[in-house]
């Protein structure tokens, strides 16, 4: 009897002890743009093993504190030469409607004809600067123009085009490129300032 009183004790304890999941989703914080980068990456190598990088965008998440440098979900377009395909992901740090899931999400790949005259793919390790840190330099050069926009939600982009030597991060004052007045790029593999735009 003893013993049966002493088991339900210990199991009693057991089930108080996990937490709930809404405590979980609480602690959940927005991440840089590298680590977004490098989860969806390491999915999408099981899909196509020559994938690259065509681009990737951070996503604004309303439930989730607002930390310039990071997001609290990123979409990346990563292609495969060997398939003629893209494939689009998302990684989301919390489950938010209307359609972002937590943790890696694939949707179903498309046809890919190769490098279009805009964004090129690129090499993963050809990203070497974090977002928090292209934030710092991109607020450093945008000067007062930056400081008129500071309330603003802080965008990126990354994606390799013609007029720059290697892959950059676009910091967007703004929700998008178009409907922002100000954005900086800075180059991802060297962290150097190359240009604003207004």
């Amino acid at each position: 009897m003893m013993i049966l009183c002493g088991l339900a004790l210990v199991l009693a304890a057991c089930s108080e002890q996990p937490a709930s999941p809404e405590k979980k989703a609480a602690k959940a914080e927005p991440i840089t743009g590298q680590s977004g980068l490098y989860r969806m990456y390491q999915v999408a190598r099981s899909w196509a093993a020559d994938a690259q990088v065509l681009k990737m965008n951070s996503i604004h998440v309303t439930d989730l504190p607002d930390v310039h440098g990071k997001a609290g979900a990123w979409q990346a377009t990563f292609v495969s030469e060997s398939r003629n395909e893209a494939r689009v992901y998302t990684y989301s740090v919390i489950e938010t409607e209307p359609n972002l899931h937590q943790g890696v999400f694939p949707a179903q790949p498309e046809s890919w004809t190769g490098p279009g005259r805009e964004n090129k793919p690129f090499l993963i390790a050809a990203v070497k600067i974090d977002t928090d840190a292209a934030y710092k330099t991109a607020l450093k050069n945008a000067g007062a123009a930056a400081k008129q926009n500071e309330k603003q939600t802080i965008s990126f982009l990354l994606e390799k085009l013609p007029k720059f030597t290697n892959p950059t991060w676009r910091v967007i004052w703004g929700e998008s490129v178009g409907t922002s007045g100000l954005s900086v790029y800075v180059d991802a593999s060297t962290g150097e300032y190359l240009e604003t735009m207004h």
